[in-house]
């Protein structure tokens, strides 16, 4: 029976707003690259400045966005999501259904499904205000060992670092079933801001995946000497560096995995369809270079399209790309 990830994070319908300039970010109080944390208001009124610009709307969340990278590769993914009982929280679920994806969802009765602003700016770059709405009723009390079972691999996204109860018990249940934890540190300033946090649960943490910038957050060190760092803490550390692709470290075996030459026109998901393509591989039985050759090509493909999501025809020819990948 082939392995099978299970991926926790916040179920969020995404917004993909293409920019004009980046101007807007500044008016709006938005840190370019970052992700904010926004109440109900604020989301409404970002949606209202930028009303004019281009837009689309996916299923989004980073755990969401890997789960799905994962299924249209072959493997057994799952999710686990907190959505509201209305349109946007049946859209999701269908949609999770539709990309092959189990979806283990809790519905909130009071609270809408949340949503995230991704505000890209001409470099590809995207900043995010985040309204999290239901998704931030998902919540310790919830989770059960059941949930757990049948599964070899659990993903969970960087943005739910501060909900610090939910990660101790996802963790400590995860451990319980003989799961293999990953996590995606997911942004610079959720790291900054919960710091003592992550470095207390990463000790139990299998697969860690972070950017430069988040490593350098995590560690207060270049990407080289932060591969060192968290080599040290879990079995598998991956620091992505970007147009220069990524390197990763377990034990004494380093692997740097060569850039791939693509036209940038939304980062949105670049980390997410790079943990899904590394996972995926994991799953499959291949080694280091191999994993980290599987995320760069998903990761390479992405940029390419705004928003997370691919159509038929990149996935056809993402397989058929690592179809050559030696086993």
């Amino acid at each position: 029976m082939s392995k099978k990830v299970l991926c926790l994070g916040n179920a969020l319908v995404d917004i993909i707003t293409q920019l004009e300039s980046d101007s807007i970010l500044e008016t709006l109080n938005l840190p370019k690259g970052s992700m904010q944390l926004v109440d109900r208001e604020v989301s409404e009124m970002v949606q209202k400045a930028t009303s004019e610009l281009k837009s689309s709307l996916q299923t989004g969340g980073s755990a969401a966005n890997t789960a799905n990278g994962i299924a249209n590769l072959g493997v057994g993914s799952a999710f686990i999501g907190m959505v509201g009982e209305d349109k946007y929280g049946e859209f999701y679920i269908k949609d999770m259904k539709d990309n092959s994806i189990e979806p283990r969802f809790f519905r909130s009765e009071n609270t809408p499904t949340g949503c995230a602003v991704a505000l890209v700016s001409k470099d590809g770059e995207r900043t995010f205000a985040t309204y999290l709405g239901a998704a931030i009723e998902l919540n310790a009390d919830l989770l059960t060992n059941e949930l757990f079972k049948g599964y070899d691999y659990f993903h969970i996204e960087g943005y739910l670092i501060v909900n610090h109860a939910l990660i101790r018990k996802a963790i400590e249940l995860a451990k319980q079933e003989g799961l293999k934890v990953s996590i995606d540190f997911a942004s610079y300033n959720v790291v900054e801001e919960n710091l003592e946090f992550l470095n207390d649960i990463c000790r139990n943490v299998d697969i860690i995946f972070a950017n430069e910038q988040e490593a350098q957050a995590f560690t207060n060190k270049n990407a080289e000497e932060s591969l060192e760092i968290i080599s040290k803490i879990c079995e598998i550390a991956v620091v992505k560096i970007g147009k220069k692709g990524s390197l990763i470290k377990s034990g004494d075996k380093k692997v740097v995995i060569g850039k791939r030459e693509r036209t940038c026109v939304d980062t949105t998901g670049a980390g997410d369809m790079y943990a899904a393509g590394f996972l995926a591989g994991l799953c499959m039985g291949k080694g280091l270079e191999d994993c980290g050759q599987m995320g760069s090509i998903l990761a390479s493909e992405v940029i390419e399209v705004y928003g997370a999501k691919m159509d038929s025809t990149a996935w056809e020819r993402i397989r058929k790309e690592i179809e050559q990948i030696k086993k």
